[in-house]
């Protein structure tokens, strides 16, 4: 039987999943104006570029974001500090390491997946990262293992290694990592997913938040695979029907966060217009509001008005006012 607002704990986690080139702040605006409650994370940010690179443009978010999480990628200690210490003075709710993403170009920058084969690196981190965030939870998102590791030693060991140096949260996906082989996008689907393991390592380490990330489709799939785990998290699922979040706030006895799409689509107009005269990037908003329609009527229609309005570069705002026009006046007829 899946939780019910009834049985879950307060602690309970609902989270968006940190996505590359999708979970920037526009996303996560978005996402905000559908859930009050779910946690949202930001893309992966290098430890490097946090230090050298332009660091307002990468780590600014708007406060409705809270509760938000940084995600760092790295694996110099003294840089993974130095970045933790400069993501808390700008507010986030919390610091994740990333060692899950099994890019090429991660993995030969020494991060991401291939830290599952070093525990101890991953300890030694996280210790550094903990140190430099005070009061600010750090976590670790990870993956079951990689390449031909024995998972039903190599995660409990990592896992074991970790924790032993502070880490009281682990994120999981819950699917095996090959780095060699398989692109990132099929590390996303070819390895099978394993909830079960998943749930093991909640029985084995009871004292630990364990939370589930991998192929969650829905709110109520995720109930009902993280039973007995501290939450899961959504990804794809969440971005290409963000609607979805709608559902999150019903889980813990509140309201929805919204009940018209409509509204919504006004909401992010009104955001556009605020913020598109200064931040080119705006009108990343278009691709990602792509989905506020999936599965209704007129949503083809949408998605077509969307691209057909960046293509002409029209200005953010306009281009989603046109779209929202268009499905009102498919609304009436």
């Amino acid at each position: 039987m899946s939780p019910t607002p009834h049985t879950l704990p307060a602690d309970y986690h609902i989270s968006v999943a940190p996505m590359m080139d999708w979970t920037d702040r526009h996303c996560r605006f978005l996402h905000r104006q559908l859930s009050r409650h779910v946690r949202l994370y930001t893309e992966m940010v290098v430890a490097d570029a946090i230090i050298h690179g332009p660091t307002q443009r990468l780590l600014t978010f708007d406060p409705i974001e809270h509760p938000v999480a940084l995600q760092i990628g790295g694996s110099d200690p003294d840089k993974l500090s130095q970045a933790t210490r400069t993501g808390v003075s700008y507010g986030y709710d919390e610091v994740n390491l990333n060692v899950g993403c099994p890019s090429d170009r991660v993995q030969s920058g020494r991060f991401g997946a291939c830290l599952m084969a070093e525990p101890d690196l991953v300890a030694a981190c996280f210790t550094a990262m903990k140190a430099a965030a005070d009061t600010t939870d750090v976590t670790v998102k990870c993956r079951l293992g990689i390449d031909d590791q024995d998972l039903s030693k190599t995660l409990p060991n990592f896992i074991r290694t970790v924790s032993a140096a502070g880490c009281e949260t682990f994120i999981i996906h819950a699917r095996k990592a090959w780095l060699q082989g398989l692109s990132p996008k099929e590390n996303r689907t070819v390895p099978p997913i394993d909830y079960d393991l998943v749930t093991d390592m909640k029985r084995a380490f009871p004292e630990l938040t364990i939370i589930l990330n991998g192929q969650v489709e829905t709110v109520a799939h995720g109930l009902s695979v993280s039973t007995g785990l501290d939450g899961f998290m959504m990804g794809r699922a969440a971005y290409h029907d963000p609607w979805s979040l709608t559902a999150v706030d019903p889980v813990f006895g509140e309201s929805p966060a919204a009940t018209n799409r409509f509204d919504v689509a006004e909401t992010m107009i009104l955001y556009l217009e605020r913020v598109q005269q200064e931040d080119r990037s705006a009108k990343a908003l278009i691709r990602h509001i792509m989905g506020l329609f999936a599965g209704r009527s007129g949503a083809r229609a949408w998605r077509r008005s969307l691209s057909e309005g960046l293509s002409a570069k029209q200005r953010p705002s306009d281009v989603l006012r046109s779209a929202l026009a268009t499905m009102e006046a498919g609304q009436a007829a």
